[in-house]
């Protein structure tokens, strides 16, 4: 999956010089985190988050009245208080990619390019959306964790069993068991009852059911 898929294209965006209470308002009224900066000619040139506004914006301003705050966040522009060192991401650029980059840098959102001009905008929310499809959460079914040797042909085995059965894979994945030699999967299975389920896969050599449950979105 690529960033193209789960982006918002065409995000809304603001110029430098808006005044941040503006900004404030367009956050709450469109029910977003992050809004790029541009301006024209230049193209991007900042991002405001609602984590950017509130670190930016004096803390003398709560002994203030709410007259005397409200007159003094009418002359902030976004320039003064935006991110100006903002990390991008082009628009074919994996999911996972996409996900490594947020978490290493501790970022909510990337701006998605597109020949040097903003596409769209993924956020942590599109990524969790992207992950919550290709887990198939949205599809009742049963959920399984198995514990297999990490051996070539597991995944195979196991969806032959269940496709045996007259089973659906719906999605699913795999990551690292703490025991050597082993391996986790996850996956959710549709026209099969969790019972049946359970008894065909515990019959399986070499396997841990680790976790079984009806799963309905």
């Amino acid at each position: 999956m690529l960033v193209k898929e789960v982006m918002t294209p065409h995000p809304v965006v603001i110029e430098p010089d808006m005044p941040v209470t503006r900004a404030q308002r367009l956050m709450k009224e469109d029910k977003i985190r992050h809004l790029p900066v541009i301006r024209k000619g230049k193209g991007l040139v900042g991002l405001i988050t609602r984590d950017a506004l509130n670190r930016a914006l004096p803390s003398e301003l709560s002994s203030l009245s709410i007259w005397e705050i409200n007159y003094h966040l009418a002359h902030i522009k976004v320039r003064d208080v935006m991110v100006k060192k903002v990390l991008t991401v082009t628009e074919d650029i994996t999911v996972e990619e996409a996900a490594q980059i947020m978490i290493d840098e501790k970022v909510g959102s990337l701006p998605v390019m597109r020949d040097g001009q903003l596409a769209g905008i993924v956020t942590d929310i599109d990524l969790m959306a992207a992950l919550t499809n290709l887990m198939g959460w949205r599809q009742p079914g049963v959920r399984v964790t198995m514990q297999v040797p990490d051996e070539k042909g597991q995944l195979a085995q196991v969806a032959t069993a269940i496709a045996f059965a007259g089973g659906l894979l719906a999605g699913g994945g795999s990551y690292p068991a703490p025991e050597p030699l082993k391996a986790n999967i996850v996956f959710k299975v549709r026209n099969v009852a969790l019972d049946e389920l359970r008894a065909l896969l515990g019959g399986m050599e070499g396997v841990e059911i680790l976790d079984i449950r009806e799963s309905h979105p």
